[in-house]
């Protein structure tokens, strides 16, 4: 199994909208990704929520059954076409994936 998990820290203001704004729109956006291929498991995004602890502002955290399911969902055109809005509102960006 592979374990997908990136985080993004959003500019106070981008694409004529606030940080929050652009949050939400990208969970809504990502969260059309479940399911999309075959050997995707668990798929969760979650926006930083008041009162705990968070350094970024959105993060996903998704499971695939290899490497195959995850360049799979990398390549997906509707992974692909998020990549212009996400693109235009993170000020920085992390990931890791590993094998379990």
């Amino acid at each position: 199994m592979i374990k997908h998990i990136v985080m993004w820290k959003l500019k106070d203001e981008a694409e004529g909208a606030d940080r929050a704004t652009n949050a939400r729109k990208m969970k809504q956006l990502l969260d059309a990704c479940i399911g999309l291929v075959p050997g995707m498991g668990t798929f969760e995004v979650v926006l930083a929520q008041p009162g705990l602890e968070a350094t970024y502002d959105v993060v996903l955290y998704s499971e695939f059954a290899d490497k195959a399911a995850l360049d799979a969902y990398l390549d997906h055109p509707q992974h692909v076409a998020l990549k212009p809005f996400i693109g235009a509102v993170r000020e920085a960006r992390q990931c890791m994936d590993y094998e379990v």
